[in-house]
């Protein structure tokens, strides 16, 4: 099956140093040289949509622009570049919600995909007045998705949950297609949630061992639902025609990093309830000494920044054979960022990509449906191919 891959919108703002924020970090660290203009944004999404993404992410938190606002405007000026927008299912009537995507899929020819994230931070969630604990944030994302489902699907949903309650909720113009509902967590009840209505399920980039770990876990009570499960991966990458040039690249920006931001951010983190903060934080324990945790995957970004905290860095051929090594786990889907993230685009699209599509791996969205070629003509396939 094809390598799907997704860039990243930063809409806390870009700069050739590594921009923090989220998960109670400070909204920059180096400095946003580039603000989160829908310009500047909209340049960023262009180039994904030329060198072959399919999709961008856009986050969601107090320390960036609101994503379903931002991703509306940027897709005005994209043509098939889809949307994965985050958005706090505790923050939203999940009618209201499951008008807006219905909206969205209208007005951009659907293009929406929807990143549910249920919030791990009770400081962040109470300045938007949620106060439910992260137990409780998680069934109401079952019910929240629960309604919105049965909403998407045409029904009219009566619901009278230990959160949620909605009374002959109907939506007037369905989705189409319905969008696709992309969801992580490390804890065991995200993985309970995600076996119930996830279609993507989404790690950080974890070590390959810890990765397949984590897969099996989602796997099983999806099994037990009756569900086959996507899953993705989100990473940063620093890929270049050299490994000495990306590990250059790493270096400077490691360089970067002031030690009392370092201290400060870390400290931060610490307080995290989130599950998958707290795995990130164990990959490389505030220590700029032992980053490389597995070939070619660099931990260095979590120094500074909450959320995905790793990169993959090497050379474009190297950095293929890690999506390899990942595919290989089961992993079909690849969210990828880079600082700054115009330029990095271009290095990933232009470097990495060929390579994985001469090995079959992958194929531009634009040429979905046509034949694979190769310098010699149309590739034969075999009736096993997949």
């Amino acid at each position: 099956m094809s390598l799907t891959f997704h860039w990243f919108l930063p809409t806390n703002g870009d700069s050739r140093h590594v921009v923090g924020g989220g998960h109670g970090t400070p909204a920059t660290v180096s400095g946003r040289d580039r603000p989160p203009t829908v310009a500047y944004l909209s340049q960023i999404a262009r180039a994904a949509e030329e060198v072959g993404f399919a999709g961008a992410l856009t986050p969601t938190g107090a320390w960036c622009e609101d994503a379903w606002l931002t991703t509306a405007m940027v897709s005005q000026h994209t043509e098939r570049l889809k949307f994965l927008v985050a958005f706090r299912p505790g923050l939203i009537s999940p009618t209201l919600a499951a008008q807006m995507a219905s909206t969205f899929q209208r007005q951009t020819g659907g293009r929406l995909l929807l990143n549910v994230v249920t919030g791990g931070e009770n400081q962040e969630q109470r300045a938007f007045g949620d106060f439910l604990d992260k137990d409780s944030r998680y069934r109401r994302t079952g019910e929240f998705l629960t309604v919105v489902r049965e909403l998407w699907q045409g029904g009219t949903v009566d619901l009278n949950g230990e959160h949620l309650r909605v009374q002959d909720a109907t939506l007037a113009r369905l989705p189409d297609p319905v969008p696709q509902v992309y969801f992580g967590g490390s804890s065991p009840i995200a993985a309970e949630i995600a076996a119930r209505h996830a279609d993507v399920y989404l790690t950080w980039g974890e070590p390959p061992a810890q990765v397949a770990e984590k897969l099996d876990r989602i796997r099983s009570p999806a099994a037990a639902e009756g569900r086959t499960l996507r899953f993705g991966i989100r990473l940063h990458v620093i890929t270049r025609d050299t490994a000495e040039q990306a590990w250059a690249e790493a270096d400077r920006l490691l360089d970067g990093f002031d030690p009392q931001a370092v201290a400060s951010v870390q400290a931060g983190l610490a307080r995290s309830e989130s599950e998958g903060q707290r795995r990130m934080l164990a990959l490389h324990g505030g220590r700029r000494d032992h980053l490389e945790i597995h070939p070619n995957l660099w931990a260095g970004i979590g120094l500074v920044r909450g959320g995905a905290g790793t990169a993959l860095v090497g050379s474009h051929d190297e950095v293929a054979e890690r999506i390899k090594e990942y595919h290989a786990l089961g992993i079909e889907e690849f969210i990828l960022s880079g600082y700054p993230h115009l330029e990095e685009a271009y290095w990933f699209g232009e470097g990495v990509l060929p390579r994985l599509a001469a090995q079959g791996l992958w194929q531009h969205p634009a040429n979905k449906g046509a034949a694979p070629t190769t310098p010699a003509g149309p590739a034969v396939l075999s009736p096993f191919a997949s």
